[in-house]
């Protein structure tokens, strides 16, 4: 028995210095710190477990927990080969991950106010944008029936200002007839893609970068791959008519989701582009199923 009271003894003041003490030091701003690192981490995490990053991040913490064994066991042959690991960890990172911190810095400073987008959105002209919606979801269901691949983008709070230099500037305004026309089999800019930028196709033939996730499915090709890319690293919509099914498929925040047609792309386009709209329809559709409920 005295071996139990003595353990439970040792247990009662350990949890008493390191958890009892804690807990009864800890202050607001403790509490705040604790808060905004759970914040960073699972905006970390959120980035990475979709993608390669999350396999390089595995073996790091390997090499990582290598080390540690070696230097507390005093190993000498993996001390020597890790010396310099914990040394050089950082620069490690910053290079392995550059393209994974590259699109967390891109989508933080991209990422608007809730209450400056909420602003901007009661500001914006419903019926133009509702035309924009209309115009862009005729132009993909006619390229869709005659199989005419198409690559049409629209920047959101994201800039894409790199992109549009590498096509040509049009600054035109959105109709199905101008979309079916730069998208043409045998146009110059047909295999690049339509930037539209503040209600207006801003450039035309851009190009892209490719997604490079292992996951994506092998039918899909460059337009697709593309699609994905962009959408990666920013908040565009990215609409993809396929030139070999016709089909049409929508990319947002690095997912694409297949075989749109025109309804169903044209309330996608509404929900993420003109929520307002989308509201008042809905009120709209249920104000008149209750006048005709009174009836």
């Amino acid at each position: 028995m005295g071996g139990f009271g003595e353990f439970f003894g040792v247990m009662g003041t350990f949890l008493n210095k390191f958890f009892v003490q804690t807990v009864i030091n800890i202050r607001i701003r403790d509490i705040i710190d604790i808060l905004l690192l759970t914040f960073v981490l699972f905006f970390v995490y959120t980035l990475i477990r979709d993608s390669r990053a999350w396999k390089l991040l595995v073996g790091l913490g390997v090499l990582l927990l290598i080390s540690i064994i070696s230097e507390a066991f005093d190993m000498n042959a993996l001390s020597f080969i890790f010396s310099d690991f914990q040394s050089v960890g950082l620069l490690a990172i910053l290079v392995l991950f550059q393209p994974e911190l590259r699109t967390a810095l891109e989508k933080v400073g991209g990422t608007p106010i809730t209450g400056i987008k909420s602003i901007s959105a009661e500001s914006k002209d419903l019926a133009t944008r509702n035309a924009e919606i209309d115009a862009i979801c005729t132009a993909a269901s006619e390229l869709s029936r005659d199989k005419v691949g198409a690559l049409i983008v629209i920047e959101r709070s994201t800039k894409l200002g790199d992109f549009v230099k590498s096509g040509v500037y049009v600054d035109a305004t959105i109709s199905p007839y101008m979309l079916r026309n730069i998208f043409f089999n045998n146009a110059p800019l047909h295999d690049g893609a339509v930037i539209i930028r503040n209600s207006r196709i801003c450039a035309a033939g851009c190009f892209l970068p490719l997604s490079t996730k292992e996951d994506i499915d092998k039918d899909l090709g460059t337009r697709h791959r593309a699609a994905i890319g962009l959408t990666e690293i920013s908040d565009a919509l990215v609409i993809v008519v396929s030139e070999e099914t016709g089909t049409v498929s929508l990319s947002i925040d690095g997912n694409l989701e297949r075989n749109y047609n025109y309804n169903t792309l044209k309330q996608a386009l509404n929900t993420h582009l003109n929520p307002l709209g989308t509201v008042e329809s809905a009120k709209h559709r249920t104000s008149k199923s209750r006048k005709k409920g009174s009836k």
